[in-house]
């Protein structure tokens, strides 16, 4: 179970989801949607289809929580102002907007994103990240630092990665870039 406070719901099809989305998008903070693990007895909307609407409404995706052995929660809420965007869900979007699936709080939330710079500043998925040349190269200063760097999982390493990506200034990145080193240095890591 989960000591989430946000309403726990569970749709079997994307039409439902899609339905309760058109009521509450505006009015409901977040969600828990209860999604059936593949050998459970009773079948739910799937991750990708509840993703897949939440992002017309302007809705994210969120942490993802255990439940029981036949279900697991996936937080949804709405996209907070200055939230930073995945390019895959750019392409989802894009997707989207060539089906006609697009609703306008959707349509305003990229708006927002690509008026202000998000849209252009996406980061990659973790599956097709690359840490930045640039720390990679401050990095080899330290041999014991860099030693404890190889032994990051992936989680580790797309925490890093998402940190220097996401800075908006320069002069953010250098501070983050310049904290993780001292990090590594001390053999500290964030998971």
């Amino acid at each position: 179970m989960t000591n989430n406070t946000s309403e726990i719901i569970s749709f079997k099809t994307s039409q439902e989801w899609r339905e309760w989305l058109e009521l509450h998008h505006a009015s409901s903070p977040s969600i828990c949607l209860k999604i059936s693990k593949i050998k459970s007895p009773e079948q739910t909307i799937s991750y990708q289809l509840a993703l897949n609407e939440a992002l017309c409404f302007g809705w994210i995706d969120g942490q993802k929580l255990p439940y029981n052995e036949h279900f697991w929660l996936q937080k949804f809420s709405k996209r907070k102002p200055k939230s930073t965007w995945s390019k895959i869900n750019i392409q989802h979007i894009e997707r989207l907007t060539l089906e006609g699936k697009m609703m306008p709080a959707g349509i305003l939330a990229v708006q927002e994103a690509k008026d202000d710079g998000r849209w252009e500043q996406a980061y990659d998925a973790q599956s097709q990240m690359v840490i930045p040349e640039d720390f990679l190269m401050e990095l080899s200063k330290n041999k014991s630092a860099e030693q404890f760097f190889q032994s990051f999982n992936r989680a580790n390493l797309f925490a890093i990665y998402f940190r220097l990506q996401s800075a908006k200034k320069p002069e953010t990145r250098k501070k983050r870039m310049e904290k993780i080193l001292e990090m590594l240095s001390k053999n500290e890591k964030f998971h």
